[in-house]
């Protein structure tokens, strides 16, 4: 007799059961379906921050389940255990929690997965059917629509900001009040710490509130060691997403394009145009650069040119993890290497922004070559940011003038041809789909690695990539893809559907959570892959 997957009902609460994987059948996949009218909802509200915000109140009632459990003497297997999806502090699209319209009725839905204890019938009816129940009525009767208001009041402020950014001169906005250290669990603002002052000259006003505006351009933050420089940056870089209150960064937002660029010594890099930063290189074109084994100068030039193509509109660099041969040539150097390749990125950091609108905001310690082609020099002091602009432009007024270099191509876009994408290794009727906790993710006969792809927000994202990537893989039919166009619909199919149209219960060794991702780390992963065969085309060839 086959059985479908099915729904149980607890008055008009409903539980969706189904496998999680094959070889799992002892730890069942449920989805809770709660209607909306049992916590007062509104449809018109924005569904992610409803998600979001219930599945961090939901974490504290699986939490409360599994202490009723709890045995230390036995393992999970043994025992039995609850587990549910524990996001960090930024707000984005789930798997683990979602909205559902069921015959014109709406649901917030729960995914949980349950470990059923082994040779134990009685104690998994009884957490199945008696506890989990009991456990979700308490989180209909606590819901707090007061602080859900309050999140969803935080997101449209956070939204209406980056809409001003969007139409105004900046890239990233950093609110008066801001905590910007992190503690040690990187959960949370470490205790004590002072909180962001903008310096007066350069403070803007947005919805109300006042910071500091970072302007389009070239910023670059300097300091001594351990002035907070590394901080603030890292503190852009997770701008990208809005984030959660008590989190320090609410009003941390940055241009959504932004990456994060450093050296990658050791990436695979596919037939890419490095000549802006890479004149030549022995044995080898860096017109159609390729290599397994790069170099920290060629993967940084290969990083920000992969960037550019992605459509990013703001690099986030910090000289520590740069190359920096790459970053800086000063004068006495420049005269005694006659034949050097390298361009440095002082060189083009203007030509960037003036040619291609693409703006940097860079760490620099060590190295006044870039004060010189700066329009925006904070010094960071103990923390405190204070704008030297003026004082390091009159450092710089006696300085040589150089001499201008040609300017180059930027633009580039690339195709890939389907013949070694796949999700099944060479000869072998068997798919292969892992994501390691080492820093690699395996497709196919792909083992690539993504250490150094650092605006990945969780090993969910890194799933959903994965099965993301697969997807593209299988359904593919064309001979030559395009990449942006297939990634950019498959993610907009995801945001519509539920990022769980993805997912597969094929492959073990994944958890059951997905978060969506964005677009430039979906390319970042398939930009690191071997085995691929990159084809660049002038823009014109595809119009």
């Amino acid at each position: 007799m086959i059985y479908e997957d099915p729904i149980y009902w607890n008055n008009d609460v409903a539980y969706y059961i189904e496998r999680t994987h094959k070889l799992t059948l002892d730890k069942p996949c449920i989805t809770i379906k709660i209607p909306f009218d049992r916590i007062g909802l509104d449809k018109n509200m924005d569904q992610v921050v409803l998600s979001d915000f219930a599945l961090r109140g939901w974490v504290n009632h699986i939490e409360a389940l599994n202490k009723l459990i709890y045995n230390r003497s036995r393992s999970d297997k043994e025992n039995g255990a609850f587990y549910c999806f524990r996001p960090t502090n930024v707000v984005l699209h789930r798997n683990a929690s979602f909205v559902e319209v069921i015959s014109e009725k709406w649901y917030l839905c729960l995914m949980i997965t349950v470990q059923l204890p082994f040779r134990n019938n009685d104690k998994a009816m009884r957490m199945l059917c008696k506890m989990l129940p009991k456990e979700v009525e308490e989180f209909i009767a606590k819901f707090d629509l007061i602080k859900l208001n309050a999140a969803y009041e935080l997101v449209k402020k956070q939204n209406m900001i980056r809409e001003w950014l969007k139409s105004s001169g900046y890239s990233a906005f950093i609110g008066n009040g801001s905590i910007l250290p992190r503690n040690k669990e990187n959960s949370g603002p470490l205790g004590g710490a002072l909180s962001f002052t903008s310096p007066e000259d350069v403070e803007v006003e947005i919805c109300g509130l006042r910071g500091m505006g970072i302007k389009h351009g070239v910023t670059v933050i300097t300091g001594g060691g351990y002035s907070g420089k590394s901080t603030l940056l890292d503190a852009l870089n997770s701008g990208i997403y809005n984030h959660i209150i008590g989190d320090g960064r609410e009003f941390v937002i940055t241009e959504q394009s932004a990456m994060e660029i450093s050296a990658e010594e050791g990436r695979s890099i596919k037939n890419i145009n490095i000549t802006p930063f890479i004149k030549w290189i022995p044995n080898s074109s860096a017109e159609q650069f390729s290599t397994d084994y790069a170099s920290g100068s060629t993967s940084q030039a290969a990083n920000i040119m992969e960037a550019i193509n992605f459509g990013c509109k703001l690099l986030l660099i910090d000289e520590d993890r740069s190359a920096t041969n790459f970053m800086i040539q000063d004068i006495k150097m420049r005269s005694l290497i006659k034949h050097e390749p390298i361009t440095p990125f002082t060189e083009r950091v203007r030509e960037l922004y003036e040619a291609v609108g693409v703006s940097s905001v860079l760490v620099i310690g060590g190295s006044g070559e870039f004060l010189s082609v700066a329009d925006q020099i904070i010094l960071m002091d103990n923390f405190a940011p204070k704008n030297v602009t003026q004082e390091a432009k009159n450092l710089c007024e006696h300085d040589k003038p150089r001499e201008r270099i040609p300017l180059t191509k930027w633009e580039i876009e690339r195709k890939i041809t389907a013949d070694h994408f796949s999700s099944y290794p060479q000869g072998s009727g068997t798919e292969k789909l892992m994501v390691s906790t080492m820093g690699y993710m395996m497709i196919g006969d792909e083992q690539i690695d993504i250490r150094g792809l650092y605006n990945i927000t969780s090993h969910a994202q890194l799933a959903a990539i994965a099965f993301l990537i697969r997807k593209i893989a299988i359904r593919n039919q064309d001979r030559v893809i395009f990449l942006h166009e297939k990634i950019k619909k498959a993610l907009e199919d995801m945001e519509r559907e539920g990022v769980d149209i993805v997912f597969s219960s094929f492959f073990p060794g994944f958890e059951r959570w997905l978060e969506l991702p964005r677009i430039n780390e979906v390319l970042s992963v398939i930009n690191r892959m071997k085995h691929l065969n990159f084809i660049q085309f002038e823009h014109s060839e595809h119009l």
